[in-house]
């Protein structure tokens, strides 16, 4: 299975959770995609399912000279989540990612700024949350966000995503209530070989797609 783009897969996505969530569920979830690409994906799930859009930024901490490996994540003012394991391999100490912590910190109030100017983070506590991206390889991302809002006491916590490998799929069943997740490849290098398109989501697409869903409602 390979999508055309971030849309497309954001509509696979909308219908199979609107199947899935058929005894209503997910009647009044909010939807939270993590910027930037999963934004379009998320957009189009929460027109399938009639419920408010909104971002949870999160930014992921890359390897020294390979930014885009993950090796940890951090969302909001959390500390950073490592994955231990993989430092553990290439002899790392955290002491090291010092400066790539602190570059992503003011990349992530830029972006929290940008994309809600003053509107206050949504409400979670009690309601069905569904986390929404274009897709997972490491997950490391994925699960600092997931930590960061079950600190914050949703009812329900859910994973969405068009693709990830089977590996970040059994991790991130232990920290969410339920996983979605249409297409678990064998084989899996990276998120972007499932998609015919896959060009980089901009900061405008990402306040634009904010902007209309708030303007026409759920």
């Amino acid at each position: 299975m390979r999508f055309r783009d971030r849309r497309h897969a954001g509509r696979e996505l909308g219908t199979r959770l609107s199947e899935w969530a058929a005894d209503g569920g997910l009647a009044h979830a909010l939807v939270l995609a993590l910027p930037r690409g999963g934004v379009p994906v998320a957009d189009e799930v929460a027109r399938a399912l009639g419920v408010p859009l909104d971002v949870l930024v999160a930014r992921k901490i890359g390897l020294p000279g390979h930014p885009e490996t993950g090796i940890g994540a951090i969302v909001g003012e959390d500390p950073p989540l490592f994955d231990r394991r993989a430092l553990r391999m290439l002899d790392l100490g955290e002491d090291r990612l010092g400066p790539d912590v602190a570059r992503e910190r003011a990349e992530l109030h830029r972006r929290e700024v940008l994309y809600r100017g003053d509107r206050p983070a949504p409400e979670v506590e009690g309601r069905t949350v569904v986390l929404v991206d274009d897709g997972l390889a490491t997950g490391v991302t994925a699960r600092a966000a997931l930590r960061h809002l079950r600190r914050r006491r949703p009812d329900r916590l859910v994973l969405a995503v068009p693709v990830c490998s089977p590996e970040a799929a059994a991790e991130m069943r232990a920290e969410s209530d339920d996983l979605v997740c249409l297409h678990q490849p064998s084989g899996f290098r990276s998120v972007g070989e499932w998609y015919e398109r896959f060009e980089q989501t901009g900061d405008e697409e990402v306040t634009r797609t904010l902007r209309a869903h708030r303007s026409a409602g759920p």
